[in-house]
């Protein structure tokens, strides 16, 4: 079986399996967090699509994430979790699909849904099984943990995009969408984000509001020409505008902002920060 070893594992987050339950806890009960940890809906009740989450070292951005996997948490177990992230790494192909095998966390293994995977390559102009992207990447990883200390044992889809064009989101989501319609998925899509990066906060905060609008309106294309103009240096624009087009396809009713925050309101050092945001987007 080919594993996706963590590569940021004692780094971006805990890297032992009991330190790591305990990070993660703290998360949800942090005062920029939910407040509580959550429990796990024993009956499927789907009223979110896809979630917009963080993807900074626990520490910082940790509370914010757990926003969105609290509510995921209440709503029970899907079938599987397709996850978007970025490439940082300039690495592989323009959208690369880890198709096979699983991935480890200090909490186990998540398996790969291999047939989903295989469907969303061949629906897709520009997907393609590749693991070059992933091997270095840490956008995707440091969901896994989350889904794992709800879930235990859960199915997913790694994707990392490198190319943040709207045709090529537009082009993925419709993969996505034909895919798991196809094989009766029940897919809860997940678009790994940090927002403003390294600027002062009330600035961070005034262009972060810009973009948080774009995505409670469902706006892909406006999401990227707001990016574009005000130079905003989100890194997930790509994963996020698929959420979007994945969401009109789905018929959403709309997004919720569920929490946003910076490094600053962490650390209390807000000199220069970065922003983020857990939004659900409606059923």
């Amino acid at each position: 079986m080919s594993v996706r070893k963590p590569v940021v594992a004692g780094y971006f987050y805990e890297g032992r399996k009991e330190s790591l339950i305990k990070q993660i806890e703290w998360a949800f009960t942090h005062k920029l967090g939910p407040g509580y940890i959550p429990r796990v809906s024993e009956e499927r009740n789907k009223e979110s699509i896809g979630f917009v989450v963080p993807h900074a070292g626990y520490i910082y951005s940790g509370p914010i994430a757990a926003h969105s996997y609290a509510r995921l948490a209440s709503e029970g177990k899907p079938d599987v979790f397709v996850l978007l992230g970025p490439n940082h790494t300039g690495a592989g192909e323009a959208v690369s699909v880890w198709s096979e095998g699983a991935w480890e966390t200090p909490l186990g293994y998540a398996n790969i849904d291999v047939d989903l995977a295989k469907e969303i390559i061949s629906n897709s102009r520009y997907a393609r099984p590749d693991k070059l992207a992933h091997y270095e990447e840490h956008s995707i990883e440091v969901q896994i943990p989350f889904l794992q200390y709800l879930f235990k044992d859960v199915s997913i889809v790694p994707i990392s995009i490198m190319y943040q064009v709207p045709e090529i989101s537009e082009d993925l989501a419709t993969s996505i969408f034909k895919a798991s319609s196809k094989l009766g998925r029940d897919a809860v899509v997940i678009a790994s984000t940090d927002l403003t990066h390294y600027e002062p906060h009330e600035r961070a905060v005034e262009k972060d509001k810009v973009v948080l609008d774009k995505i409670k309106s469902l706006d892909p294309v406006g999401l990227f020409d707001v990016v574009l103009r005000k130079n905003i240096s989100m890194c997930g624009v790509a994963p996020v505008m698929t959420l979007l087009y994945y969401a009109k396809l789905s018929g959403s009713s709309g997004a919720e902002v569920l929490k946003y925050g910076t490094s600053g309101d962490v650390s209390g050092d807000k000199t220069l920060v970065v922003g983020y945001s857990a939004v659900r987007i409606l059923k």
